[in-house]
């Protein structure tokens, strides 16, 4: 009965026809101690439970954990479970750690520290490294990422524990933590589905905190994270107990269209669901635990959680089989989730392993190099967010014989921390009062303090603040030190340490030291950055992202010089320096083409500067942006001088009906009034009002229609990196760069073809024509079809209803009606040519080739493009153009063969693209 089995034969395997077996595979469950207990034991014996969850109550040390997990696996095996339990903790780094043993376990950033570092490759190795050690004491089952974007940053229970407040930033960093959970083969699980980033809680315990934006909004930014794991093989999802003001269900892991709709169907997930502990309060009291395990099922999930109380857990089980004999949960319906967790119960675990964990001794063998992860870890997320008067490092302004205060708040230890398994040991503390609390709060930060007077072998004064404000005490202490550090800790959440820092700075400000200057003052946040990241009138503030020991002592290393800092603040306070500087925002308003043209001419002067021969703006004037094409939706924006009409910027967008890509064309912003926030004011509302079209797939930047940018202009230059760091800063994956250039052959009346050319043409045996007019269109548009590029199939149009300058040249195989190849031919005269502004560059003619395409089925690609080109050169020739500008050439594949004809690149770029789905514009 013990003998390993794939997922395919136990699902159909004669022991899963005992439904009772099935049933405890199907809950989750823990328990209160440090060993076995009597019921913990007849759950998994007499209801056959699988997966057990433990916490920091059940967790003592390395090697107690490894004695446990092993007992509650031999009870397993020795009852007859087919597989061995699936035993699952919570591990997230920083504050949120089930286990802790300074000797054996290493101490990692909290989510967000290792967001500070910015490398996905350190959030790797330290998810590998954190499911390792946990895999030593036997743990198969890890509780995260925690993939919750913080769309609201103020009053959020997760801080820190989440990656930060970009959808995008918390994706890279989600799917990297997986990839080391997946390469230490421990199963991973993503929380909390639909997302604990932004709720609002009514007061009670009893009240269930409430989601309050609608599915759409979410899917914007907060699923964003979820989708992108489920792409990445998350194995498991769990399902919040929240409630939703859009959606019917009291709690979200209980509902039908959370976990049915949105969750497996709209987002493809097919791993395991989990529930929300179904004891939390306001579900307990609610519904029940009975129902509720009813009702979760129902909604789809698959692993119930009942991790309190032995009284709740029978009530889980029970009315599972209740549920089954009235008819209300099938047979089926559980078979399905029993298939869902033996399948990841096959890929995280087996007998095997379950029954010989390798503990401490392999937890020895790798302590050297996880702990340098860990100092590299921290000595790359602690963060200085300003430091405006220079007072880092302290021994700068404090001589060896003056004082150093330190001001800390009271706060709980953290649960798996050195501070709480002594409290825990104490006798003293086993009566609770308030003074226990007190000192349990003012023990957090005591080891701090003697780090600090360690470091600089001299005096350091440490007091504990509370909601009481600045007192007397505290106001002789100021006056006394020659420097103070006041920590806080979530003060966003917790108001009263924002008060009293404001207040102390205050003091600072008129509390004059021995040179003049006002008392320095740093302010340090151990916690979330956001306590204080945008109050710029706070001079020095450090960021440490959580308050474990090995955080405060990188902080002392930073404070005394030892350390330099590296770490930056996550998402969009980093990107778009909102520390350093205040964002204006400006009136965006519509563009109008009678108001504003001649402004628009105006500026556009401006970018065009004499000595700049190669701008693309030459010849360029207001009438270019505009394409009044009946299958592009084109709207552009302006920032203006209401009172002079100047523009002060102007932003163009295009709407592609046909490929469902939404482009921003160009971004123009008044020379002598950038660095104003007028060009993010354009963008925000561009992009804002591309992801409002229906249907919108892709976003873009750049188009070559019309062929003014085709993207960001690329090279070495300075302009081309502020340009790259300013679309980064703003969502732009610059990562996805297809290069892309504009071509120029010169001298048109002494170019010849190369006879080699003409042998590739002749032994390919391909015929060319040119055809004018809508008479031609069905069988081209049909070819051009079958890409996706935007604007091509706008162009064909223009150019097949075009009488006047423009044509297209088809290629047929010899004998065959089908066209395998189009290339549109223009020129100054075409009723479109203001769109290409490097026609009327100089005096001289310039004719244009664009947009080839070619069959897929071709194999002579090169042959066949180079053959077009021919064609389309010598139709200039004969109407004596002396240049031809090709104006959209892709860089990877055919800038040489080009190149060999006599052509030349004219302009380089970068066209950026992104899915309209993930783009997440910075708050």
């Amino acid at each position: 009965m013990n003998e390993p089995l794939t997922p395919t034969s136990v699902e159909f395997a004669p022991v899963w026809d005992d439904i009772g077996r099935v049933r405890g595979q199907l809950f989750m469950m823990g328990f209160e101690g440090t060993e076995v207990t009597p019921q913990i034991k007849g759950l998994i014996e007499e209801y056959h439970v699988g997966t057990i969850l433990l916490t920091a109550k059940n967790l003592r040390s390395a090697e107690q954990t490894t004695r446990l997990v092993l007992d509650l696996q031999k009870i397993a095996h020795k009852a007859g479970h087919p597989l061995p339990l699936a035993i699952a903790l919570d591990q997230e780094n920083g504050g949120v750690n089930s286990l802790f043993d300074e000797d054996c376990i290493t101490q990692f950033p909290s989510a967000m520290g290792v967001a500070a570092t910015g490398s996905t490759k350190l959030a790797c190795d330290i998810a590998k490294a954190t499911a390792e050690e946990l895999c030593s004491v036997g743990v198969n089952w890890i509780m995260g990422p925690c993939l919750d974007v913080l769309t609201n940053v103020k009053n959020q229970p997760l801080g820190v524990r989440s990656f930060g407040h970009n959808a995008e930033e918390v994706s890279r960093f989600g799917v990297a933590s997986l990839r080391g959970f997946k390469d230490a083969g421990i199963a991973s699980c993503g929380k909390h589905f639909p997302s604990y980033g932004n709720l609002e809680f009514l007061g009670s315990s009893l009240d269930v905190p409430v989601i309050t934006e609608s599915l759409e909004q979410l899917s914007l930014r907060a699923l964003v994270p979820f989708r992108q794991a489920i792409k990445h093989g998350v194995d498991a999802m769990m399902v919040g107990g929240c409630a939703m003001s859009s959606v019917s269900a009291m709690h979200a892991c209980l509902s039908e269209e959370v976990v049915e709709d949105l969750l497996r169907r709209k987002l493809g997930f097919d791993g395991v669901v989990i529930s929300e502990c179904l004891e939390m309060e306001a579900l307990s009291h609610n519904i029940g635990v009975g129902n509720g395990t009813i009702m979760a099922f129902n909604a789809g999930c698959d692993l119930i959680l009942v991790c309190r109380s032995y009284t709740g857990q029978l009530e889980a089980l029970r009315g599972l089989e209740l549920g089954l004999e009235d008819g209300i949960i099938t047979q089926s319906r559980l078979k399905q989730s029993l298939r869902r967790m033996l399948e990841i119960k096959a890929k995280c675990t087996s007998w095997e392993k379950a029954l010989a964990p390798e503990g401490i001794a392999r937890l020895s063998r790798m302590q050297r190099t996880h702990m340098s992860l860990s100092m590299e870890a921290y000595n790359s997320s602690i963060t200085v967010v300003r430091d405006k008067d220079r007072l880092l490092p302290l021994s700068n302004i404090l001589d060896a014989d003056e004082e150093l205060l330190l001001l800390t708040p009271l706060v709980k230890p953290l649960p798996a921390s050195a501070a709480s398994q002594a409290l825990a040991a104490s006798a003293e503390f086993s009566e609770p009062s308030s003074h226990n609390a007190l000192m349990s709060g003012e023990i957090v930060f005591k080891e701090f303090g003697r780090s600090l007077a360690r470091q600089r072998n001299g005096r350091v004064l440490h007091a504990s603040y509370t909601a009481n404000g600045v007192r007397p005490v505290h106001e002789t202490l100021i006056n006394r030190a020659n420097a103070v550090v006041v920590v806080t800790a979530d003060a966003n959440r917790n108001l009263y340490q924002q008060g009293f820092t404001k207040h102390l700075a205050a003091i600072c400000k008129l509390t004059q030291v021995v040179d003049k200057r006002e008392k320095p003052l740093v302010v340090v946040s151990v916690s979330s950055p956001y306590d204080f990241a945008m109050e710029t009138s706070l001079g020095t503030y450090i960021c440490t992202y959580d308050f474990t020991e090995t955080a405060l002592q990188a902080l002392v290393s930073v404070l005394f010089g030892d350390l330099t800092p590296a770490g930056s603040l996550p998402g969009s306070l980093r990107q778009n320096d909102k520390v350093h500087q205040s964002r204006q925002t400006w009136l965006v308003e519509a563009w109008d083409k009678a108001r504003d043209a001649d402004a628009l001419d105006s500026l556009l002067k401006k970018h065009i500067y004499p000595v700049e021969t190669s701008s693309v703006l030459i010849g360029c004037n207001s009438a270019a942006f505009n394409v009044d094409h009946q299958s592009i939706d084109e709207t552009h924006f302006v920032v203006r001088n209401s009172s002079t009409r100047a523009l002060y910027g102007f932003c163009t967008t295009y709407f592609f009906s046909s490929t469902g890509i939404g482009v921003l064309g160009a971004i123009f912003v008044d020379p002598e009034r950038r660095r104003l926030s007028i060009g993010h004011s354009l963008h925000n509302r561009a992009i804002k009002h591309l992801l409002q079209k229906h249907r919108v797939r892709r976003l873009q930047l750049g188009t070559r229609l019309p062929g003014i940018y085709l993207g960001i202009p690329s090279s070495n230059s300075p302009e081309r990196k502020r340009l790259g760091r300013w679309f980064s800063t703003i969502g732009w994956d610059m990562g996805q760069a297809r290069p892309v250039c504009s071509m120029l052959l010169f001298d048109l009346t002494a170019w010849i073809v190369s006879d080699s050319l003409l042998r590739s043409l002749q032994t390919a045996g391909f015929e060319f024509d040119l055809v004018y007019g809508p008479d031609h269109a069905k069988p081209i548009l049909d070819l051009v079809n079958t890409t996706s590029r935007q604007g091509m199939m706008e162009i064909y149009e223009l150019a097949l209803a075009d009488h006047t300058g423009s044509g297209v040249i088809r290629a047929r195989r010899a004998g065959d009606e089908t066209i395998i190849g189009t290339v549109v031919i223009y020129n100054a005269a075409s009723n479109w040519s203001h769109l290409v502004p490097a026609l009327n560059r100089t005096d001289d003619v310039i004719g244009g080739i664009s947009t080839p395409v070619i069959a897929p089925s071709v194999a002579e690609y090169s042959t066949l493009l180079q053959g077009l080109i021919l064609l389309g050169i010598k139709q200039h020739q004969r109407q004596q153009a002396s240049a031809v500008l090709l104006d959209c050439v892709d860089r990877d594949g055919n800038v040489d063969n080009l190149t060999a004809m006599g052509f030349t690149v004219l302009h380089n770029y970068d066209e950026i693209s992104c899915d309209a789905g993930t783009f997440v514009l910075p708050t």
